[in-house]
């Protein structure tokens, strides 16, 4: 006898998913440190659908221009930095970084309508943005990213930077902004406090958590420190550019940090994720100490990345979440996103208008102790049997 038990149609919640959007959001986008495009070479970035060049002049100005030459299609990340010009390989075209072709040598004069698209760029903390507007607007003054003093200052590390391709869309990394329940089960943190506030460009997580023993093997006779928890305030600025002033608690002292989770759309389906740490020295961090702390800290940031990276290769993509009260505010972090793509004609206010949201941990922290509980007792259980 065959026993079925089917679920009645109705009752179904079903997934729904539009199809992706294939216009790209207005912002700055990070690059990447300033400082590997100032090698004297064109280099190549596949962003917003398309290939740009990226070239740095004598001039120390560093240009974005679109990839391929308006004269015979030449593809210009193959061509040679000459002066204050990236030089197409195919016929020596020279074109400066306003996009306007400044000399054919072999020709009398330039064409009036010898001009390619140039993207305005800017550097700040070290790093290197390109502006993306479909509307083809310059960035406003009062739309920018915010100085991190820790990149300019004596006392602070050098940047430790990472980055990847990942292939899905880039919504899928903007999620985790309110998301508290996965950094328990993906990121063996614990979250004790969390809370989100969006207004105007800028989307913020505030998370404070304690150590998790039972996600770490003990380190006896070591004689380190014990980390006690944490505190993180995390802040997109603009769609794709985040800020994350993050201390680490230990018995004694406290570790400063700054770290950057930025990424570009390469196209639809795939964006370039970078990670960045800073570390602050200290009496209890002198510089050398300090740098290698930095290097762990990347070290383990690309881990929890890569946590990440493999759920978003096999998850579904998902319009209409189902949500229960302790998840955080999904729908509306994503009204915020939206306003990045479309017309700024077109931006609501309920896009912009300060939000804020504190998530009620008493359950979750309960659950998760004692689920800390009985992994703890069932690790020593193992090793008494072995």
């Amino acid at each position: 006898m065959i026993h079925v038990t089917a679920t009645e149609p109705d009752a179904v919640r079903k997934i729904e998913a539009e199809a992706i959007s294939s216009r790209f959001a207005r912002g700055w986008h990070c690059l990447g440190l300033a400082e590997k495009y100032k090698d004297g070479k064109p280099h190549t970035v596949n962003a917003f659908g398309q290939k740009l060049v990226v070239f740095t002049g004598e001039d120390g100005k560093t240009n974005v221009l679109d990839g391929y030459c308006r004269h015979m299609g030449g593809d210009l990340s193959d061509g040679t930095v000459k002066g204050n010009e990236i030089a197409c390989p195919f016929h020596d075209w020279r074109w400066g970084g306003d996009g306007r072709c400044k000399k054919i040598p072999y020709a009398r004069r330039v064409p009036l309508r010898a001009r390619t698209a140039a993207w305005p760029t800017m550097e700040k903390n070290q790093l290197l943005f390109v502006w993306n507007d479909p509307e083809g607007k310059q960035p406003p003054d009062d739309v920018t990213i915010p100085l991190i003093e820790g990149a300019t200052r004596d006392d602070w590390t050098d940047w430790r930077w990472t980055e990847q391709v990942v292939h899905t869309n880039c919504r899928e990394i903007i999620d985790n902004v309110v998301d508290m329940a996965h950094f328990f089960y993906i990121h063996n943190s614990f979250p004790t406090y969390f809370k989100n506030i969006f207004e105007g460009t800028v989307a913020t997580q505030i998370m404070k958590g304690k150590s998790r023993p039972d996600a770490r093997r003990e380190s006896s006779g070591s004689g380190g420190p014990r980390m006690l928890g944490n505190s993180s305030v995390a802040s997109y600025h603009g769609p794709s550019f985040m800020i994350d002033e993050l201390t680490y608690h230990y018995e004694g002292y406290d570790l400063n940090s700054v770290l950057i989770n930025c990424h570009y759309p390469i196209d639809e389906n795939s964006f370039s994720l970078h990670s960045g740490i800073i570390v602050q020295h200290s009496d209890k961090l002198p510089p050398e100490v300090a740098e290698a702390t930095a290097e762990k800290l990347s070290t383990f940031i690309l881990t929890g990345f890569e946590q990440d990276v493999a759920i978003w290769k096999r998850k579904a993509r998902i319009d209409n979440p189902l949500l229960c009260e302790e998840d955080g505010p999904v729908y509306q972090l994503r009204r915020w996103y939206q306003q990045f793509y479309v017309d700024v004609a077109d931006v609501q206010p309920e896009m912009t208008d300060r939000f804020e949201f504190e998530i009620d941990t008493t359950r979750p922290v309960e659950s998760w102790e004692k689920e800390v509980e009985e992994n703890l007792a069932r690790r020593a259980a193992e090793g008494a049997s072995a």
